[in-house]
C-alpha cells in the first residue's frame, strides 16, 4: 500500500514539473497531472531499458521521468488540438 502511495506522490511531482517546463496552458486537474507523471516515468523506464541505460526492473530517474512526462504532455496537447472551441 505504501509503495502505491509513494508512486502516486512521485507521479504528481513529476507531472507538475513537466507541466511547469512546457510552454502554454495545460487544462487538466491534479489527478490527470498525477497520471501524466506516472505514465511519463513508465515511458522513460521502458525507453531507457530498451536503450540499455537501465537494467531490467530498474526505474528511470527524476530527470528522465520529467522528460518522459513532458513528451506525453506534448503528444496529448497535439492530439487535443489548440483550435477547438470551448
Amino acid at each position: 500500500m505504501m509503495h502505491l502511495l509513494g508512486t502516486l506522490i512521485v507521479g504528481l511531482v513529476v507531472g507538475a514539473l513537466a507541466r511547469f517546463v512546457m510552454p502554454g496552458e495545460q487544462k487538466m486537474g491534479w489527478i490527470l497531472t498525477c497520471v501524466l507523471g506516472v505514465a511519463g516515468s513508465f515511458l522513460a523506464s521502458l525507453v531507457g531499458q530498451q536503450l540499455g541505460w537501465y537494467a531490467p526492473g530498474q526505474g528511470a530517474g527524476w530527470i528522465a521521468s520529467v522528460v518522459g512526462a513532458a513528451v506525453l504532455l506534448f503528444i496529448v496537447s497535439k492530439l487535443r488540438g489548440s483550435g477547438g472551441s470551448t
